[in-house]
């Protein structure tokens, strides 16, 4: 995806999505205990579990419900049997799908997931299928007014790949997933917190849709969102800003 189509789509995405998550902390908590999981219960050496953690933080989570989550993970305890799989597949129009889930029963989602797939108009893919038009990437944002100059100061010396200006004059930093949280330190340390800071799947290609098949496709990842296993569903599709702006007015 060029330019800032790019990030914008990914915004408005991630807004939508965040909007109607009446299960935020339950798919937050999943993560955490994931993370802990694969790479240890110490915050400070697990980039994944340290994200997870940053952002249950922005979402208002308490800390003994976060270390209670970290513990499950950490220790092996009870409810800490979860398996972290990805399905792949395509929407119509050739938009690629990539959707990641947590589930201790993986005949209930893979069935789930692949009827969500074919409801909607789209197929599911074989392992591998889309996910190399993917790569995980830090996303860090700026609401429109901040220091430029000084965010790129800080951040290209701290190991960022890019910064981009939006047209609402926002910023995206863009940074490797082996430099996120080092950036994002950087940038702590320098008393420029960011809005907003992720870990993302962004495409490497595109697809250009038009606003009849761009409904369709933003349908199925409702769709997915919607299942209870679902943690993230991702996309290479570029949305137009009148589909957005249209969804919004209807609620």
């Amino acid at each position: 995806m060029a330019g800032h189509s790019k990030w914008a789509n990914i915004k408005h995405r991630k807004a939508a999505q965040d909007a109607k998550r009446g299960k935020l902390y339950t798919r937050l908590i999943r993560e955490i205990v994931v993370a802990a999981k694969l790479g240890g219960g110490e915050v400070d050496d697990n980039p994944r579990l340290r994200a997870a953690v940053d952002k249950a933080l922005v979402a208002n989570m308490t800390r003994e419900t976060i270390d209670r989550a970290v513990a499950r993970g950490a220790g092996g305890l009870e409810g800490s049997d979860v398996d972290e799989l990805v399905y792949e597949g395509y929407a119509q129009g050739g938009v690629a799908i990539l959707v990641e889930t947590m589930t201790d029963n993986r005949n209930r989602t893979v069935a789930e997931v692949r009827h969500a797939f074919n409801k909607y108009g789209g197929s599911m893919g074989t392992d591998g299928s889309v996910a190399y038009l993917f790569s995980k990437q830090g996303l860090i944002h700026f609401a429109p007014g901040a220091d430029e100059e000084a965010i790129m100061d800080v951040v290209l010396d701290a190991g960022a790949e890019d910064i981009e200006t939006e047209e609402d004059g926002s910023l995206a930093v863009v940074t490797s997933m082996e430099s996120y949280q080092g950036v994002v330190a950087a940038l702590q340390d320098a008393g420029l917190p960011a809005d907003r800071s992720e870990l993302d799947m962004v495409a490497t290609t595109s697809v250009q849709l038009n606003a009849e098949k761009a409904e369709k496709v933003i349908q199925l990842i409702d769709a997915m969102e919607e299942l209870d296993d679902v943690q993230n569903v991702y996309c290479n599709a570029e949305f137009p800003d009148s589909v957005f702006a249209d969804r919004s007015e209807d609620g």
